[in-house]
């Protein structure tokens, strides 16, 4: 490639990434410069080509037909670099994308990392936490922990756990409650998005009057930090509160529960199935869950 030495890098990678994004403004943005300095590494790689890469209107550059070809490319060159520059550098096999609810990483996914990661420390994981699916097929996700019944066109789903759910409240409210009648007087926490609600557990429990209204939260989370603080009584999940069960911050002040209709799920698109630190992570959770 004797006629690439005719020409220098920065300049051509100037004109790809003001082809690509439209206006020096946003060029220099991406390269980390100013709009000047991306503009001269652009004026001088045209003298180096003898060619107009761009025509200068008063609406901002436009490609030229020659720009246009070259551009294409560029870009595809400049890929290529790229995904060479991370294969050698290993640095997208050590990045694991988890998608999954805020209230399951704030209460347990996220205090168990630090436990991930001395077994895997070369791993490192990014949370996304949403109430919306991520598409497996579509983004970077290399993993979901899903709740619901499954499975999910085009992944590939395996079922970790049921879910139960019953009262739960703080030691301190618990000793005023003796049988679940008592509840029609307490305060009751809901979550707005939750799949088994309050009058699930009542059928479960036989009671026949109305419990109060209470207070209503968009977030699981935020029920249980309501209820660990003293606020009321929430309907709780055994894998969500593990923690706060194990060392008494929450208590179940009535043995019944209702078996939820969906389940915790490990997801995957297909083609990541065989990842060897998609394989890392799930066996850590279920090993996680056993615990």
């Amino acid at each position: 490639m004797p006629a690439l030495n005719r020409f220098h890098l920065n300049g051509l990678r100037a004109i790809e990434v003001v082809a690509r994004q439209g206006t020096l403004a946003k060029a220099a943005a991406e390269l980390g410069t100013t709009p000047g300095a991306v503009s001269q590494l652009v004026i001088k790689a045209e003298k180096q080509l003898g060619r107009q890469v761009f025509q200068r209107t008063p609406a901002g550059l436009r490609l030229t037909p020659f720009g246009d070809d070259l551009a294409q490319h560029l870009d595809a060159g400049f890929a290529l670099i790229a995904r060479g520059l991370a294969s050698a550098t290993d640095i997208q096999s050590q990045v694991l994308r988890v998608a999954t609810t805020l209230s399951f990483a704030e209460k347990w996914l996220v205090p168990r990392l630090a436990d991930f990661q001395a077994s895997n420390p070369t791993i490192r994981v990014q949370v996304d936490s949403a109430l919306g699916l991520a598409d497996l097929n579509q983004s970077d996700v290399d993993i979901a922990l899903r709740f619901g019944t499954g499975p999910w066109p085009g992944t590939k789903a395996e079922q970790l756990s049921d879910y139960r759910v019953f009262p739960v409240c703080s030691p301190g409210i618990a000793r005023q409650l003796t049988v679940p009648g008592d509840l029609c007087r307490a305060n009751i926490i809901r979550y707005e998005n939750a799949r088994e609600r309050w009058e699930d557990w009542a059928q479960i429990a036989g009671l026949t009057a109305p419990l109060p209204d209470g207070l209503m939260f968009s977030e699981a989370a935020l029920c249980f930090n309501a209820a660990v603080a003293g606020v009321g009584v929430a309907l709780g999940w055994d894998i969500l509160l593990a923690d706060e069960l194990r060392d008494g911050r929450l208590v179940r002040p009535f043995k019944e529960h209702v078996v939820a209709d969906f389940s915790l799920w490990f997801v995957t698109a297909r083609s990541r199935g065989n990842d060897p630190k998609v394989s890392a992570f799930k066996a850590w959770v279920k090993r996680q869950l056993k615990e």
